[in-house]
Order: structure tokens, then sequence, then C-alpha cells
């Protein structure tokens, strides 16, 4: 093969004549995929819990709010989603918000996009782990904690929910860096995160070895920051008797 190595390419100020150099592209790509995907997980946990929540009561409108929610993130294509997000609504908002959104700076809007996007899609995935941890509890949790006098939100808020996200850690942690990896979706929109600046560095120097495989050992470190975060989380959290638990 007559590919010529070259891992000094990383240090080699970049030919847009911009004050960094390739390295530098790459390290700031890792920084938009960390901050997106730290935001957008705040959002999936904030509004999976909330659904997951509403899938398990006993009033069938909440619930049904809850299904209709799930049906309709995870049945549309995630690259579709972005496309939406940025493309689609703010044309269809009320012409005060549409007409913001769009003079906003172009990174404000990639990152704010990709945000919403990321967050909303991932909480359909995260409501149904909070629904099955949920349903895992024996009958009797809710039935004891009414019994004490809490209502059914004292109930799930005290009794249910602290059980059922213990329970639910090691699938928790499967989305958590799922949403990492699906971040890359968002360049389809004008993010540079990791895998854009990835390809930007290959359209510039025709290095394509030695960027992707920097990209993927970048995945890799986050990966296993992430999992040992979530190891240490469980092992802190785990409750005797329960999956995980001594």
């Amino acid at each position: 093969m007559g590919y010529h190595w070259n891992w000094g390419i990383f240090m080699t100020p970049v030919s847009t004549g911009e004050p960094t150099t390739y390295l530098g592209w790459l390290i700031s790509g890792l920084w938009n995929t960390v901050a997106v995907s730290l935001c957008a997980w705040v959002i999936a946990l904030l509004v999976g819990a909330l659904m997951g929540v509403l899938r398990t009561v006993p009033n069938k409108w909440l619930s049904g709010i809850g299904t209709v929610y799930v049906a309709v993130f995870r049945n549309i294509p995630l690259i579709v989603q972005f496309f939406i997000w940025y493309f689609v609504l703010p044309e269809i908002l009320p012409p005060s918000i549409g007409t913001w959104f769009k003079q906003l700076p172009p990174d404000a809007q990639f990152f704010s996009a990709s945000i919403l996007c990321l967050g909303l899609f991932t909480a359909a995935r995260v409501c149904e782990q909070v629904r099955s941890g949920i349903n895992a509890l024996p009958r009797g949790q809710r039935a004891a904690g009414l019994a004490l006098g809490f209502t059914m939100p004292q109930t799930y808020r005290y009794v249910m929910l602290p059980v059922a996200f213990r329970i639910i850690v090691p699938p928790l942690t499967s989305e958590f860096l799922n949403i990492f990896k699906n971040s890359a979706v968002a360049s389809t929109i004008g993010l540079l995160d990791l895998s854009a600046q990835a390809r930007q560095l290959v359209d510039y120097t025709a290095q394509a070895y030695e960027s992707f495989i920097a990209v993927t050992l970048a995945y890799v470190l986050i990966n296993l920051v992430v999992m040992g975060c979530m190891r240490w989380v469980e092992k802190k959290t785990r409750l005797p008797g329960y999956i995980g638990g001594k």
C-alpha cells in the first residue's frame, strides 16, 4: 500500500489561516461532542423520567401522553428529527420565535437544535427504562405508600422512583453511551462535533487513517470514562435483593 503515514499532521497549523492546529480542530470537536451530549442527557433524564411515570399511572389520558410521546420519537429516524428541528420547526413556530432562532449565530443554532433533538429523542428511550423499573417493583410498594398517607405524586417521589432508578442504572448506562455516539448525527445540520472535525481534517490533509484512528480513540476514551462513572454510581446506589445488589 502506498499510503504515506504522517502522525505529525496533528501539530501542523491549519491551512485555513486560523490560529490553531489540526489537533486543535479535533479538541474543539471533542468539546462540542461532550457539551452537546451532557446537555442533551440532562433533558433526556428529566423528560424521560416524567414520561416514564406517566406511562405507569392509572389515569389512561396521562398514560396515553407518554405512549404517544414514545411512539413518535422512537419511530422517526434520528437524522430526520435533526432536519425537522433545524430546518422545519423554525418555519412553523410563531414568527417572533422563528425569527429569533434564525437570527442567532450559526454555532448557537446548531448547538441548541442538537441539544433539543438529541435530548428528546433519548428521553423516549429513557422513558421505557423508567417504566420498566417502576413495573419491576412489587405491587405492594405503591399500596404501602398510599396507606402511609402519601398522595400518588408523593408515593412516586419518595417510595417508588428512588428504588426504580437504582434498578435501571445498568440500562441507563447504555443510553448514556448511546447519546455520545448519536451526537455524531448532529454534523448533518452543521455542528462541528468530533466526527465532523475528523472529516474536515481529511478534506484538508488527505490523512484519513490518522484522522479517524484519533477520533476512534477519542470515542473509546469517552466510553471508558462514562462506564467508569456509571459503574461507581451503580456500586454506590445498589440495593440488596434487587438486580446488581448484594
